[in-house]
């Protein structure tokens, strides 16, 4: 088809006195045509993809007009008219007929390349939309891809330039090995990295992880093919190497969002002299408490029977068994909690003593909220220990607190 549109034009080609004045006529018919071509093409295009897609699949439609796939293919016709007319149009001119064609074969080349990449990032886009991103490393293997089309493009242009064949310069690779391995270092252990990170779902997008080293502590925002993207909760970002996700330690939270259930574990420090026997009166007034009123009795009754069989002198503390206030207030909270809407059932739940030490005697809770959100769980891990502090004057115990300025102004 070139040769017959290249006799259709040498045949009525303008005849002039000029051959300079030919060539510019002829660059001329050949830009307008490429330009209406080009017009025309666009509008095809556009018309056949919102045929095929507009009913289909409209969100991939849009994803294409997004990326301006259809305006980067689209570019190439007119390109590859240029480069077929362009030795009819500067026949006279070999040396720049040569340099146009070169130029229009490499614009050719990177139009299709911008194309691919276009349509990666649009595959990109339809595996975010489906989360398929969260269990594939998908932007690395797209970033991968994009470099290997890139330097495909790049060995290809520079074997056109100089007038070579690719495999002249891909014969060259073997000795520079060394250098490919040295320059590509951080794409293929990041590649690797990310292939290990999806292999063992050790970190996707979405998950909150920390890693002190970097500074890091907040969501994924991204996995790719070098870093790793991360942002903090002050709104901060961190970019970490996806390598050092699988050479360094870090935390991830994921277990406590599929769990459910988010730890507290925090203690209140009670003053050990306010830690004593319980009386009778101390009793009965803790009897009106409705949760612990029926462990108030049995308790009692347990104490009594064995008191009777060692026939002491329950006149003096340290003969017999009684009732100590710390003991009962351990009780109430593990009631306490465990009749809490929103404190879960079903996992660990621990009301604990430690070992006291010069800050008083540490009674730790150990349980898990069933709501996840962070200003959630917040406010009913403050809410717990708001009631827990506010009842201790109950059981005649004392939270322990160093002496302030106010506390030695009262003696």
């Amino acid at each position: 088809m070139t040769d017959y549109l290249t006799q259709f034009i040498a045949q009525y080609q303008p005849i002039t006195q000029f051959v300079w004045l030919d060539s510019v006529i002829l660059v001329a018919i050949m830009l307008l045509v490429s330009l209406i071509v080009d017009k025309i093409d666009r509008r095809i295009l556009i018309n056949l993809l919102h045929r095929l897609l507009g009913k289909t699949a409209p969100k991939t439609l849009d994803l294409l007009e997004k990326h301006q796939a259809l305006a980067k293919i689209a570019a190439v016709i007119p390109l590859l008219i240029i480069s077929s007319f362009s030795p009819v149009a500067l026949s006279a001119y070999q040396a720049l007929s040569g340099i146009v064609v070169t130029v229009c074969n490499i614009a050719i080349l990177m139009k299709m390349a911008s194309f691919i990449f276009a349509l990666l990032d649009v595959t990109l886009d339809v595996a975010r939309e489906r989360g398929l991103n969260k269990k594939l490393p998908i932007k690395s293997i797209n970033q991968l891809i994009k470099l290997f089309v890139f330097l495909v493009v790049a060995v290809i242009s520079i074997s056109t330039v100089l007038g070579k064949s690719p495999l002249y310069f891909l014969s060259g690779l073997g000795a520079m090995t060394a250098v490919v391995l040295l320059v590509f270092k951080d794409t293929i252990l990041g590649f690797v990295a990310g292939v290990q990170l999806a292999a063992n779902q050790m970190v996707s997008r979405g998950d909150w992880i920390e890693m002190p080293k970097y500074g890091a502590d907040g969501e994924v925002l991204e996995v790719a093919l070098t870093t790793v993207q991360v942002q903090n909760w002050d709104k901060t970002i961190t970019m970490i190497p996806t390598y050092a996700l699988i050479s360094d330690s870090f935390k991830n939270w994921r277990g406590m969002e599929q769990a459910g259930g988010r730890r507290i574990k925090r203690s209140i420090r009670l003053d050990v002299n306010s830690i004593g026997f319980m009386d009778q009166s101390l009793i009965e007034h803790l009897q009106k408490i409705d949760s612990i009123s029926d462990y108030l009795v049995e308790k009692q009754n347990e104490i009594n029977e064995q008191n009777q069989q060692l026939a002491s002198d329950l006149t003096v503390n340290a003969n017999g068994r009684k009732l100590t206030n710390v003991g009962t207030f351990r009780a109430y909270l593990e009631y306490y909690l465990q009749n809490h809407p929103m404190v879960s059932q079903e996992m660990t739940l621990i009301v604990r003593q430690l070992p006291a030490d010069e800050n008083g005697l540490p009674i730790e809770l150990y349980l898990f909220c069933t709501d996840i959100r962070w200003a959630a769980y917040e406010a009913i891990q403050a809410d717990l220990f708001d009631h827990i502090y506010a009842v201790l004057p109950e059981f005649n115990l004392r939270a322990f607190q160093s002496p302030s300025g106010y506390d030695w102004r009262q003696q």
